[in-house]
């Protein structure tokens, strides 16, 4: 089981409670123009029932381990959402896990999903075991390769029509990180 809060040197990651479903609705509605390109559930009728709904089901996936999520909020200012960040298992056997993220739009360009990427990276491999890995980024969101590129993720190749979003097919590419690649990488190994 992963830790239910992680702190890295600018933010807090935690777990969701009932309380933030305002913090989650205003976060999302406040950036719909940029999410719903690439989110299925970033539609233009979010309101506070689909943040429920997604903190009550968040709950049950932790339970389950289906999916360890995070909120995102910055030290000193933890009442304002910057974002989500979930890790899940993809294989047991093969000891994969799938990484997803997204930040608010008035929030991005600050490194914010790289030192969440980073933290939640060093969490599935260290304390969840993991031999690898990946990010399905959908085709055209530079900022969210270049937050793969810059934690050392490799481009493994394009899923065609991975994702239904809004009638339109859309494809994704598929970046991984291995084990050894993030004990070789100086930024993201132990002790850093």
């Amino acid at each position: 089981m992963p830790p239910g809060r992680i702190e890295t040197e600018r933010l807090i990651l935690r777990r969701f409670t009932r309380r933030d479903v305002n913090s989650v609705t205003e976060a999302v509605q406040s950036s719909l123009s940029d999410l719903n390109e690439c989110l299925p559930w970033a539609h233009p009728g979010y309101r506070k029932d689909d943040a429920s709904n997604y903190i009550k089901d968040s709950g049950e996936a932790w339970k389950e381990g289906r999916a360890y999520d995070y909120a995102i909020r910055r030290r000193g200012d933890t009442r304002r959402h910057l974002g989500n960040i979930s890790i899940w298992p993809v294989s047991r056997l093969t000891r994969t896990g799938e990484i997803g993220y997204w930040v608010r739009t008035d929030a991005t360009t600050h490194g914010i999903a790289t030192e969440a990427t980073a933290a939640v990276v060093k969490m599935g491999f260290e304390d969840l075991g993991y031999h690898k890995l990946t990010l399905r980024i959908a085709i055209g969101n530079r900022p969210s390769e270049r937050v793969a590129e810059k934690l050392g993720f490799s481009r493994e190749g394009v899923l065609r029509e991975e994702l239904l979003i809004r009638g339109r097919w859309v494809d994704h590419t598929l970046f991984s990180l291995l084990e050894r690649e993030y004990h070789a990488t100086p930024a993201m190994g132990p002790g850093q």
